[in-house]
C-alpha cells in the first residue's frame, strides 16, 4: 500500500471514530436535557393555566371606569371590594374627576365618589347595585419574586390579564419618599390600568396599581394592607384620618435592641409633648409596627389614625417603657416624609382620553 493510500485512509478512520464518539456524547446530552425541557414546559404551562384561572374567576369583579376632569374625559380601572358596590381605584382615576360611569357585565352604572386620599393615592367609589367582589389578601405575606397577576383595561382595549412578580419593597423612588412602603412589580403597565387589582395566586387582592415606572415597563402598587387602613378610616370617620405624634428621629451609630432610631426632638404642642417620651429614647415600636431604623417611622405613621391611642415602646437606658399617645390629625408640614423632607406625591398612570 502506498504512503499516500495509508494517509488517505487514516483520517477517514479517525474521523469516523470521532464522529461516533461525538454523536454519542450529543445524544447523551440531549437525553439529559429532555427532562429539564419537559419540566420547563410543564412549569410554563402550569403558570399559564393558573393565570387564566385567576383571570376567569376574578375578572368579573374588575370594572372599567369613565370620568371627566377639568381637562378631558378619563378612563381607568377599579374593582369591587364588597357585595354592595364599593370600588377601589387609584386617585389619578377617582380623585379629582366627576361624572363617574362604571362598566361591568356589559352594562353601565353611575357611580359616586365616597372618598379620595392623595396621600395614599387611592379613591373609593360606589354603584347602587349588588355586585361580585374580590377577596382581600395580606400584602405583609409577600416576598421577593412572589408571582402576581393584574387585571385591567389598558388603553381602549378589553379587560386583560398581566403576569409579573414582586421585585422590591420601596419607601422612596428617585429621591422622593412614598407615604408608606410600596410594592415594586415587574409588570408592564399602560394607560387605563391605574386602579387595577394586584392578585396573588389565590385570587386575593394584595395591592392596587398606583403608578408606572420607567415608561411603563414596571409599576408601583399600594399594598392592600395600607389601602384597608384608609377604608377602615372611611367606615369609622367618613374620611381618611392620618394621625400625627410629633417626634423627630435620627440614626445612631450603634443599634440597641435591634433599633438605631433615636428620638432627637419632641415638638411643643404635639401629642408627644407631655406623654413621658424624652429625647434620647431609642424607638422600638409604634402601634403594631416594629422600628429598626428611622425610616420605619414612615410606615408606622401611615397606620396611625387621628384620635387613636397609640402605644409607643422605647428603650431608655436599659429599661423598656411603653407610653400611650393620643394621635392628632396630621398637619400639612407633618406630611413631609423622611430625612429629605420631600413630600411623597403619588405618581400617575396617565388617564386615557377617550
Amino acid at each position: 500500500m502506498s504512503r499516500l493510500s495509508i494517509f488517505s485512509q487514516a483520517p477517514r478512520s479517525f474521523l469516523s471514530r470521532g464522529c461516533t464518539a461525538g454523536l454519542a456524547s450529543l445524544c447523551a446530552l440531549v437525553s439529559l436535557s429532555l427532562p429539564a425541557l419537559r419540566a420547563q414546559e410543564d412549569t410554563a404551562g402550569a403558570i399559564s393555566r393558573e393565570v387564566k384561572s385567576i383571570f376567569e374567576r376574578c375578572g368579573q369583579a374588575v370594572v372599567k371606569i369613565h370620568a371627566v376632569d377639568e381637562h378631558s374625559e378619563l378612563s381607568g380601572t377599579g374593582f369591587f371590594v364588597d357585595p354592595t358596590g364599593t370600588i377601589y381605584t387609584s386617585y389619578s382615576v377617582g380623585g379629582e374627576a366627576s361624572d363617574f360611569t362604571v362598566q361591568f357585565k356589559g352594562k353601565k352604572y353611575h357611580a359616586t365618589q365616597l372618598m379620595a386620599d392623595l396621600r395614599s393615592g387611592i379613591a373609593l367609589l360606589k354603584v347602587d347595585a349588588a355586585t361580585p367582589f374580590l377577596p382581600i389578601g395580606k400584602s405583609a405575606e409577600l416576598g421577593l419574586a412572589t408571582p402576581v397577576v393584574a387585571i385591567g383595561y389598558p388603553l381602549d382595549l378589553p379587560e386583560s390579564p398581566s403576569f409579573g412578580m414582586i421585585a422590591g419593597f420601596d419607601r422612596k423612588y428617585l429621591g422622593r419618599y412614598f407615604s408608606t412602603t410600596h410594592l415594586r412589580v415587574n409588570l408592564p403597565t399602560q394607560r387605563g390600568e391605574a386602579g387595577a387589582p394586584l392578585l396573588n395566586f389565590k385570587g386575593e387582592v394584595v395591592g392596587i396599581l398606583i403608578s408606572s415606572v420607567d415608561s411603563g415597563s414596571a409599576c408601583y402598587a399600594l399594598p392592600i394592607d395600607a389601602a384597608e387602613k384608609i377604608r377602615r378610616d372611611y367606615v369609622r370617620f367618613g374620611d381618611a384620618r392620618h394621625g400625627w405624634i410629633g417626634i423627630d428621629v435620627h440614626a445612631t451609630e450603634n443599634a440597641v435592641e435591634g433599633s438605631n432610631a433615636e428620638m432627637t426632638e419632641i415638638h411643643e404642642g404635639t401629642p408627644a409633648a407631655g406623654s413621658g417620651l424624652k429625647t434620647g429614647d431609642i424607638l422600638l415600636q409604634v402601634g403594631r409596627v416594629p422600628v429598626h431604623e428611622p425610616e420605619d417611622v414612615i410606615d408606622a405613621s401611615f397606620f396611625i389614625s387621628a384620635g387613636d391611642s397609640v402605644p409607643i415602646t422605647v428603650l431608655r437606658g436599659k429599661e423598656k417603657l411603653t407610653f400611650n399617645v393620643q394621635a392628632a390629625s396630621a398637619k400639612p408640614e407633618a406630611m413631609a416624609l423622611g430625612p429629605s423632607k420631600k413630600s411623597a406625591v403619588p405618581l400617575k398612570l396617565e388617564a386615557n382620553p377617550r
